[in-house]
């Protein structure tokens, strides 16, 4: 039995795992600012998190190891998504966006691996997603926060592996969760009425049309995915899920920068 830690696991995706994880017989604590709903899921303890609040870090890994002692697997699930165009998005949410998905993910981590260490061994889960392999339009904050996560992961995968520690990044599409309505809320917030406001329209018609539902992947995949990763024995270095997820980033390493820019312009309606 593993000790598990998980952020995010009030809703979506964190709290499908979490589901996933318990039923598989880990111990697993649920963290999130809304106890309540982690409460509800069976086999979860819930653990109060402010991701913002160094103390609230800290006080939430000391209670996990006051009562199982160190964390096995500690899983950055927590995040949302700033968008808007770069030039008028407030740096005050811009900074809230880096707090949240990299800043308190990266405390979580410090707070966890002094045990992990002490331990002789340990797995680090961030769930970062497609949109940290290639940037678009109208995304530059929630890209940037993605791409911060990723290299953050890699340069911390060389750093702990000789303590018998493994850290490892899932990177999801598009997921059946509110995730998408908070975006497009922060994108009608900040683009909906200014310069930028044809490609805001442009972008929230394509995620409400048919095509995106294709390229979707449902709750369970991604949260079975990241279950996987949390607990196979000789974890990859990175897990992509979602249609078409793989040729996209081999399209965008690959392609000239203008031309994949062209293409996304074109798949997102931006003329």
């Amino acid at each position: 039995m593993s000790v598990v830690f998980i952020t995010g696991a009030s809703s979506g995706i964190g709290a499908r795992t979490a589901q996933l994880l318990a039923k598989r017989g880990e111990r697993v604590f649920g963290a999130a600012r809304n106890t309540a709903a982690i409460a509800a899921l069976e086999g979860v303890a819930p653990v109060a998190l402010d991701l913002t609040s160094e103390a609230s870090i800290h006080e939430a890994v000391a209670q996990v190891e006051s009562i199982e002692g160190p964390i096995d697997v500690l899983v950055n699930c927590a995040g949302y998504g700033e968008f808007g165009s770069v030039e008028e998005t407030a740096l005050a949410d811009a900074r809230a966006q880096l707090e949240v998905n990299v800043l308190g993910a990266v405390a979580l981590v410090q707070a966890a691996l002094p045990g992990m260490r002490e331990a002789g061994h340990g797995r680090i889960v961030n769930v970062s997603s497609l949109a940290g392999e290639f940037a678009a339009p109208l995304g530059g904050w929630y890209h940037a926060s993605k791409f911060a996560l990723e290299a953050l992961s890699d340069s911390l995968r060389g750093e702990v592996s000789q303590f018998g520690i493994d850290v490892t990044i899932v990177q999801p599409s598009y997921v059946e969760t509110d995730w998408h309505e908070v975006a497009m809320d922060r994108l009608e917030h900040t683009s909906a009425r200014g310069p930028y406001a044809a490609m805001a329209a442009a972008m929230r018609r394509h995620f409400l049309s048919p095509a995106r539902a294709r390229e979707t992947s449902s709750v369970d995949a991604v949260a079975s995915l990241i279950a996987k990763a949390a607990l196979v024995r000789r974890p990859k270095t990175r897990y992509r899920i979602g249609p078409g997820a793989s040729i996209a980033v081999a399209l965008a390493t690959f392609l000239p920068d203008r031309t994949f820019d062209a293409m996304t312009r074109k798949q997102f309606g931006y003329v």
